[in-house]
């Protein structure tokens, strides 16, 4: 059992964090080449299709990550489990109140507001992909060190 939580929340944290990282690195940057109105309209469809994905990927994280530390795997999986998991009040707590502004439907998708505000995006963004690299560089030594 120990093995197959441990696998899991590899897995799961590992996908989350190259998923992070991939937006926050090449999507998000390639994404704001352009003009603010493209920004906004590629960035509505493309946020509300990664929660999909990355929302129950970092709750599964947290969960096995957690699931492995009570089942005696040490305490470095618990950490883990923490950053991952810390994600998701991140996102409600501090992207939230700017998606909801980029989501108006009365934004003015064009201005410079928008703009200021899809740059803030990208950098609330990068701490979730700082947070779960680091869950996931723990969860690989972690493997390794058994």
């Amino acid at each position: 059992m120990l093995q197959i939580v441990q696998f899991l929340a590899t897995f799961c944290t590992s996908i989350f964090a190259g998923a992070a990282i991939y937006i926050t690195v090449a999507e998000h940057p390639a994404r704001m080449l352009g003009d603010t109105r493209s920004a906004l309209t590629q960035w509505a469809p493309s946020y509300k299709r990664a929660t999909l994905m990355q929302a129950p990927l970092a709750l599964v994280g947290l969960v096995t990550s957690v699931a492995a530390w009570w089942l005696g795997a040490g305490a470095w999986w618990l950490v883990a489990g923490l950053l991952i998991g810390a994600v998701v009040p991140f996102t409600l707590i501090a992207v939230m109140p700017t998606n909801r502004k980029l989501l108006a439907t009365d934004r003015d998708a064009a201005s410079a507001e928008t703009r200021i505000l899809l740059d803030r995006w990208g950098k609330l963004h990068a701490i979730r992909s700082v947070l779960s690299l680091l869950a996931t560089a723990l969860l690989l030594w972690q493997l390794c060190a058994t």
